[in-house]
C-alpha cells in the first residue's frame, strides 16, 4: 500500500482488562434473538420491500422461530407506518412475537411511533441516539453532556407515552456507534437511560450496544460488552444486546465473543443484510450454535425455503459460497475430499453413537433440508470417490472399490475435454455407455441352463448351459458344461469364440427393491497380456446379469482387436 495512505490510520486503542474472563467460556445456550431484516435490512435495499413483501418476510421470520422482531422506523416514513398499522390490524402478529419499532429521540418522533403501535398487544420501543466522539465532534457539534440530556429526554417521553397507551411497552436504548464511544461515557449515558425508565430484574430494560460500525478486532468488542457489564451498577435491571455490523468481515466473531463476555441478546438479520457490508449473519450465528450441539432455538431445516424467500423479497443472491446455505457449501469438487466424505458418510452411518462426524461437513446437509445428492459433484479435480460416491448415492450403482480407478480415470478424461462440471446424470450416461451397453463386439440373444447337477457327497456341481450370442453381428450357438452356469459359459466362449480370458473379481447387489427387483453384477477380466478389464450386467435375474457383465467386460477387452 502507498506509505501516504497507510499514515492516514491509527490502530484502534484496546480495552484495558487484564483480568478479562470471556476467553474461558463457551455458548451453551442460545441469545434471545432480535430480527432487524425488516428495519436495518430493508433500509440498505436498493429497492426496499414493498407492503406484500414486508408480509411475506414477516411471516418467515415468524416460522423460523424469532419472538421479537424489529418491524420498521414508522415515524421516518409512510411505508413504514402503514407496515406497523397493517401488522396490527390484520392480527398477523402471534401472540408470543413481539414488536419493535425504532426511533429518534425527539419528540413528535416517538409520539408518532406510539400511534403506530395502538392496538398491539406488545411491543419494544426503541430509541437511539449518536454517541461516538467523531460524530460528536463533526455531524452534531454537541458535548457529553448535551448528548445525555438529549438521551435522557427521549427516555423519558417514551415513558410518559407508554403510561398513556393499553400495549404493554418494554424499553430499549442504543447509544449508536458504541464501538467508536468512550467506555465510561457510554456506560454513563446508558446508565442514565436506565434510571429513567427503573429498569429492574422484574422490569428490565434492553440495552442494546451496537458495533455500528465494525472498527477493530472481535475481541475488542468482547473486552468492550465484559468492561461494560462488570462496571454498570444495575446489571440484574438490564438485557445486554448486541448489533455487529461486518465492516472487517468479522461481525461473526465478533458476536460470539461477546456473547462469551455475558452478553444476553443478539440483532441481526438473515444472510447478513444490511448497510454497507451487512449486519451480522443470524443464520451462520445459529447453525454455528447448532453445529456444537446448542438448540439455537430458531429453525433452518428449510433453509431453501429461507433462501428462496429472502432472495425474492430483498432481491439478493445468497452467495453459492455462504456458510451452511449457499449452493456450493455442501459440495466439493476437490478429488481427496471427495474420498474422505464418502469415508465419512459410510463410517458415520454405521457408528453407533449417532454422532455425525464427516470430513469436510460440519453439520449433516439433512439437518437444514438439503440432499445428499448436491455434496458430491464433478469436475476435472474430482477423484475416483467421488465420482462412486455419485454413483451410489444418486443411482444406487455400489461400484468395487477395484473399479473405482477405471471408471475414475474414464470420467477424468471427459471432465477434462469439457472443461466444466459434469452433472451427475452425466457421469451415469458415462457408466451406462461405457459398461451396460458395450455390446459391439458379444452380444446375448438368450441363455438357459438346461441341466444343474449336485453331488453332496463330493460337494460339487456341475451346470450343462446353451446360449445363443453375436460375435461382430454373427450368430453362434454355446454350449458347455461347467461347475457352474458362469464356469460353462465361460468354456463356451473360449472354445467356441476363440477367446482367451481368466476372470478376476465378482461383485453383485440389488438395484431396486420389490418383486421385480433388479440385481447388477460386476466383473473383472484379465487378457492374456495381463490387461485387467470391468464390465458390468444388469437383470431380474442375477444369472443373466453376470453373463451381461461378461459380456461387458469382453467388449472393453477385445474393442478393436477382433476383425
Amino acid at each position: 500500500m502507498n506509505e501516504n495512505a497507510l499514515n492516514k490510520y491509527r490502530p484502534y486503542r484496546p480495552v484495558s482488562l487484564p483480568d478479562r474472563t470471556w476467553p474461558n467460556n463457551t455458548i451453551s445456550k442460545a441469545p434471545l434473538w432480535c430480527s432487524v431484516d425488516l428495519r436495518d435490512g430493508n433500509q440498505a435495499l436498493m429497492q426496499p420491500m414493498n407492503l406484500e413483501e414486508k408480509i411475506e418476510m414477516f411471516q418467515l421470520l415468524v416460522d423460523i422461530g424469532f419472538k421479537e422482531i424489529e418491524v420498521g422506523f414508522p415515524s421516518a416514513s409512510k411505508v413504514e407506518y402503514d407496515f406497523t398499522r397493517l401488522l396490527i390490524e390484520r392480527d398477523l402478529i402471534p401472540d408470543d412475537v413481539v414488536i419493535q419499532a425504532l426511533t429518534q429521540s425527539r419528540s413528535h418522533l416517538i409520539k408518532k411511533t406510539y400511534e403506530a403501535l395502538c392496538g398491539a398487544k406488545k411491543a419494544v420501543v426503541h430509541l437511539y441516539n449518536s454517541t461516538s466522539t467523531l460524530q460528536r465532534e463533526v455531524v452534531f457539534k454537541m458535548g457529553r453532556q448535551e448528548i445525555i440530556a438529549l438521551g435522557v429526554e427521549g427516555a423519558r417521553i417514551i415513558k410518559e407515552e407508554a403510561a398513556k397507551t393499553e400495549t404493554d411497552i418494554r424499553y430499549e436504548y442504543s447509544p449508536e456507534s458504541f464501538t467508536g464511544t468512550e467506555l465510561e461515557f457510554a456506560l454513563e449515558i446508558c446508565e442514565r437511560v436506565m434510571d429513567e425508565w427503573e429498569g429492574s430484574s422484574t422490569h428490565p430494560v434492553i440495552i442494546n450496544l451496537p458495533a455500528t460500525v465494525e472498527m477493530a478486532t472481535p475481541n475488542i468488542y468482547a473486552d468492550q460488552i465484559e468492561w461494560f457489564i462488570r462496571n454498570m451498577k444495575n446489571r440484574e435491571g438490564a438485557i445486554i444486546s448486541l448489533h455487529a455490523h461486518n465492516d472487517r468481515g468479522a461481525a461473526v466473531a465478533a458476536t460470539e465473543l461477546a456473547l462469551m463476555a455475558g452478553a444476553d441478546r443478539v440483532e441481526g438479520t438473515l444472510f447478513g443484510n444490511g448497510e454497507r457490508t451487512g449486519n451480522v449473519d443470524i443464520v451462520t450465528l445459529a447453525l454455528n450454535m447448532f453445529s456444537q450441539g446448542v438448540d439455537p432455538g430458531l429453525d433452518f431445516s428449510n433453509i431453501n425455503k429461507v433462501i428462496n424467500v429472502y432472495e425474492r423479497c430483498t432481491k439478493l443472491p445468497v452467495h453459492p459460497r455462504h456458510p451452511y446455505a449457499g449452493e456450493l457449501v455442501y459440495t466439493a469438487f476437490s478429488g481427496s475430499h471427495q474420498d474422505a466424505i464418502n469415508k465419512g458418510i459410510v463410517a458415520s452411518e454405521e457408528s453407533e453413537n449417532g454422532l455425525w462426524a464427516v470430513p469436510y461437513l460440519p453439520i449433516d446437509p439433512e439437518d437444514v433440508g438439503r440432499s445428499y445428492e448436491s455434496i458430491i459433484r464433478i469436475n476435472s479435480q474430482s477423484g475416483k470417490g467421488g465420482i462412486a460416491y455419485v454413483m451410489d448415492k444418486s443411482f444406487g450403482f455400489k461400484l468395487p472399490k477395484e473399479m473405482h480407478t477405471e471408471f475414475g480415470a474414464i470420467v477424468q478424461e471427459i471432465s477434462d475435454s469439457t472443461g466444466g462440471e459434469l452433472p451427475s446424470e452425466m457421469v451415469y450416461k458415462t457408466f451406462e455407455k461405457e459398461y451396460l451397453l458395450a455390446d459391439s463386439l458379444f452380444e446375448l440373444k438368450s441363455f438357459n441352463v438346461v441341466k444343474r447337477h449336485i453331488d453332496k457327497q463330493e460337494k460339487l456341481s456341475t451346470a450343462k448351459i446353451e446360449a445363443v450370442i453375436y460375435v461382430n453381428g454373427i450368430e453362434k450357438k454355446l454350449q458347455a458344461t461347467g461347475n457352474g452356469p458362469m464356469d460353462a459359459f465361460c468354456e463356451a466362449l473360449r472354445k467356441n469364440a476363440d477367446l482367451s480370458f481368466s476372470l478376476v473379481s465378482y461383485h453383485e447387489h440389488a438395484l431396486t427393491g420389490g418383486s421385480a427387483a433388479r440385481a447388477v453384477s460386476y466383473i473383472m477380466v484379465s487378457t492374456d497380456e495381463g490387461q485387467q478389464y470391468w464390465g458390468a450386467g444388469i437383470n431380474t435375474d442375477i444369472i443373466i446379469a453376470s453373463i451381461k457383465a461378461l459380456l461387458s467386460a469382453l467388449n472393453r477387452a477385445y474393442r478393436g482387436k477382433m476383425a
